[in-house]
């Protein structure tokens, strides 16, 4: 067994030195990979994890060993380096061992006010960070002569002690500080809001001090070469002369990188210096595999590299910046697809705010679908409708979203609600739109009579008010806000290619209309996984037609009513099938409880006797007997189908002569057709029974042959425990999760979210499992339905259709139990194809990800 010699409590970072990032943290192993480079990196000397934890119990330090690398008169930094970058550390110390001596020395070398600055930031710092001094304290020295007497005696007044004058001393007490405030309950607490175990580890690097004052050409500043926020190849970066660490970053009197026509360049003062940074930049991306930002040091002319460390980057830039690479060959397509995190895709297919901008937030909520929108208040359909019509952006403005509010939903560019949970009614419909959506911003206040809302900082929007709406991170802003367009370029698409070539399962999309369709058709999907016919007759000419039908007194009268519906159906899905040319279609017959389709007020009602001429008071008390206790769980899906044939006999009709309209047009298709909400074996049989009629009609009138398959729609517990009896007459079976995590939790998905943080924070459940599928209860009825479906029929094709089918977790699962595809709304299906690629590629072992370090 081959055994390693113990840690030392302190090493050089030379290029052959025992670093590791677990042991000694990120910031110690990338500058041994810049040391290994040949970059002009300070002398540094790196502290493990276990020496800084001994410091914190009160373990001495061998201050003055590690002073000694650094030899006589030594000034050095102390830098964390915890394991992970993104858990931060206590902030960096710079100049550690100026005393009165070395403050000489520096006046010789460097000049008097130089030398004084110097010694000024020093004790400063280590008033505050290690002898724990109020920092107001110092707020009204003004740099300049008098300053260093001034700090001292202030220092003096505050410990009854002289300002230390050991450099070993100064560093000793430095190193505690740091390993104390890193154990201290603030910074655990801070550490596990980003992730952090309980143990996480912090390692130290002590660094020889660059100065960058002098004489010539001295200063500080960081460069990076690609755009932050795009992605795009272009120096930025900020160069501050006569100063240390990152003070150009904060200082309005910074100068610019590159030439440039508003000022002062580094490149046209010290165009050698400028061409060894871009040459260091260059020698990193190469051999580190990534774009990285340097943080650099000039003094009296001569260049030195402190840190690098991989640039911050928004998802558009890091998409880009991945793409390039590979294009470059310096990393292969695989690495690229992996680089990019498959969540983050939703920033790209929509506007965006701009983050460099400020933002004048009036109310938080969840953000259920991704985008930015800007747009005038309203708070109805009607004024949506009429908003739109007039060609102004609208934002609707609802307690919460119910079915006859999608009109207004489609009119608008965005939504806020009051109520509701991420698979609200709101959030379900604004995600398959593409609208960005926020919902559950329970601090406003709404007022619909007045139609006007108040935030929680008391302001008030009225109608007609200027907002805009970020989908992405849950927030309404004051006005209009700066925005970013969609990235959906030639990188996006190349991505994507390339991740289809990885995955190994499908992705359809979730498309209700031809708008839906041809989304779906733009990102790719592999064709339509859930088309629900129920959104189509929500339009004005449909919607009184419907209500006919639901009023007709006889069979005959209610076929009559359907009849004038059949021609709009067959047009809806021969454009669905236009637009897919040849794809697969699967549509479910119609699902939802008849109520849903009559209006709630009794100014609607009224409304609807006029147009049926009939007695209010007979629409009144039809409207009432076909209301539900729980409508949820009453008269629809297949029951309707069952109690009404009609309907889906006139949807099956539709669907097949629009396969043969599309047939004539040369594009041939197999539609396939949906049964909803089924839970028993016979109820498959006779929907079955009377489609199979209407096929064999269609096919006699129009002296036409056409395949169709029939599938079922998973939703209800029973159906997945009787999905072996189930398959004897279905193709397919694909399991609606929204529904069946519904009823295997008892849950309203529409309700939960006003408890279900207090849920997920107690532990009663790991996540909201309408968000994240549940495996362990809902995942084991699919894995049950798979099974005993495939048991009774080896061809039969699974899937997911409900809003879990878009997310990472759920397509793990579906891959693994052998599913055939996944289907989710149109704007998740990149996320679903990269997530797709993300999982096939690490479970063929295949990753070449694993020497791929994060440099913060």
């Amino acid at each position: 067994m081959q055994k390693y010699e113990p840690i030392p409590d302190h090493a050089e970072i030379t290029p052959g030195a025992r670093v590791t990032a677990a042991e000694h943290g990120w910031k110690a192993k990338c500058l041994q990979r810049l040391v290994r480079l040949d970059l002009p990196v300070p002398k540094s000397v790196a502290l493990p994890a276990h020496s800084v934890r001994a410091i914190a119990q009160g373990h001495a330090v061998d201050a003055a060993g590690i002073l000694a690398a650094f030899g006589p008169e030594p000034l050095v930094s102390v830098r964390a380096s915890p394991a992970e970058p993104e858990w931060g550390g206590p902030a960096t110390i710079l100049n550690v061992g100026m005393n009165a001596k070395r403050h000489l020395l520096l006046a010789e070398t460097h000049g008097r006010e130089a030398a004084d600055a110097l010694c000024v930031r020093f004790i400063q710092k280590y008033a505050i960070h290690v002898a724990r001094l109020d920092p107001d304290m110092f707020e009204d020295i003004k740099p300049g002569k008098g300053a260093l007497a001034e700090v001292l005696k202030l220092y003096e007044a505050e410990t009854d002690e002289r300002f230390p004058q050991d450099p070993a001393r100064q560093l000793s007490d430095v190193l505690k500080s740091m390993a104390r405030a890193w154990e201290g309950t603030s910074a655990r607490l801070l550490r596990a809001a980003k992730g952090a175990p309980q143990d996480a580890a912090l390692g130290l690097v002590v660094q020889d001090m660059a100065q960058g004052l002098g004489q010539g050409v001295s200063g500080s500043g960081v460069i990076q070469f690609v755009d932050s926020v795009t992605g795009a190849r272009r120096v930025t970066g900020r160069y501050l002369g006569q100063s240390q660490g990152r003070d150009a970053l904060a200082a309005r009197e910074s100068i610019y990188l590159t030439r440039d026509p508003r000022g002062p360049s580094l490149e046209e003062l010290a165009p050698q210096v400028f061409a060894d940074l871009a040459r260091h930049g260059a020698v990193c991306r190469e051999r580190l595999r990534e774009e990285m930002q340097i943080e650099f040091t000039v003094e009296d002319g001569r260049l030195s590299v402190l840190d690098a460390v991989r640039v911050q980057r928004s998802a558009r830039a890091g998409l880009k910046i991945a793409v390039a690479l590979a294009d470059d060959g310096v990393i292969d397509r695989r690495e690229a697809v992996l680089r990019v995190e498959p969540r983050a895709l939703s920033e790209l297919l929509h506007h965006q705010v701009d983050p460099r901008e400020p933002r004048d937030v009036v109310a938080r909520g969840m953000a259920a679908s991704p985008g930015a929108a800007t747009g005038r208040l309203v708070f109805d359909p009607e004024a949506a409708q009429a908003s739109a019509a007039r060609g102004e952006d609208c934002v609707l403005v609802r307690r919460e979203t119910a079915p006859e509010d999608i009109r207004g939903m489609h009119s608008a560019v965005a939504v806020l609600t009051e109520r509701g949970g991420m698979t609200s009614h709101a959030a379900v419909i604004a995600r398959g739109l593409g609208v960005p959506c926020v919902v559950g911003a329970s601090d406003l206040r709404i007022d619909m009579r007045e139609r006007r809302m108040t935030a929680q900082d008391g302001r008030i929007l009225r109608e007609g008010d200027v907002i805009t709406i970020d989908g992405s991170r849950g927030e309404a802003l004051a006005g209009a806000a700066a925005m970013l367009p969609p990235a959906l370029d030639d990188s996006f698409r190349r991505l994507l290619g390339w991740a289809d070539a990885f995955r190994d399962i499908g992705v359809r999309a979730n498309a209700d209309t031809p708008s839906d369709a041809e989304t779906a058709r733009r990102f790719d999907a592999e064709g339509i996984g859930l088309c629900r016919t129920e959104h189509m007759f929500f339009d004005e000419d449909r919607l009184i037609v419907m209500r006919e039908m639901i009023f007709a007194d006889t069979p005959a009268d209610r076929a009559a009513a359907l009849a004038r519906l059949l021609p709009m159906q067959r047009e809806d899905f021969a454009q669905l099938f236009g637009i897919m040319t040849g794809r697969p279609v699967c549509i479910r017959l119609f699902d939802p409880p008849l109520h849903e389709f009559l209006p709630s007020t009794r100014e609607g009602l009224r409304e609807l006797a006029e147009a049926l001429d009939r007695p209010l008071s007979e629409v009144t008390r039809r409207a009432e007997a076909l209301r539900e206790v729980n409508p949820m769980l009453g008269m629809r899906g297949v029951r309707l189908g069952v109690v009404l044939p009609e309907i889906y006999d006139m949807q099956a009709q539709a669907i097949f002569e629009a396969t043969i309209e599309s047939a004539r047009r040369g594009a041939p298709i197999v539609p396939e057709v949906m049964i909803p909400l089924v839970s028993a074996r016979r109820e498959v049989e006779l929907v079955k029974t009377r489609i199979d009629a209407v096929a064999a009609m269609v096919r006699t009138r129009a002296q036409a042959q056409f395949d169709y398959r029939l599938g079922v729609m998973v939703e209800t517990p029973r159906a997945a425990l009787r999905a072996g009896e189930i398959a004897q007459h279905a193709a397919f079976l694909s399991f609606g999760t929204n529904d069946l995590t519904q009823m295997t939790y008892g849950l309203s998905r529409d309700d939960a979210g006003k408890f279900m943080n207090t849920y997920v924070q107690q532990g009663v459940y790991p996540e909201d499992p309408f968000h994240i599928l549940d495996v362990d209860g809902v995942g084991e009825l699919l894995l049950t339905g798979a099974t005993r479906g495939r048991e009774t029929r080896p061809d039969l094709t699974l899937s997911i259709c409900g809003e879990h089918g878009g997310s990472p977790e759920s397509i793990d699962f579906c891959r693994r139990a052998g599913f055939d595809y996944v289907s989710c709304s149109p704007y998740r299906v990149p996320m679903a194809r990269l997530a797709a690629a993300h999982l096939a590629i690490r479970s063929s072992g295949e990753s070449r990800n694993s020497d791929y370090i994060p440099l913060a």
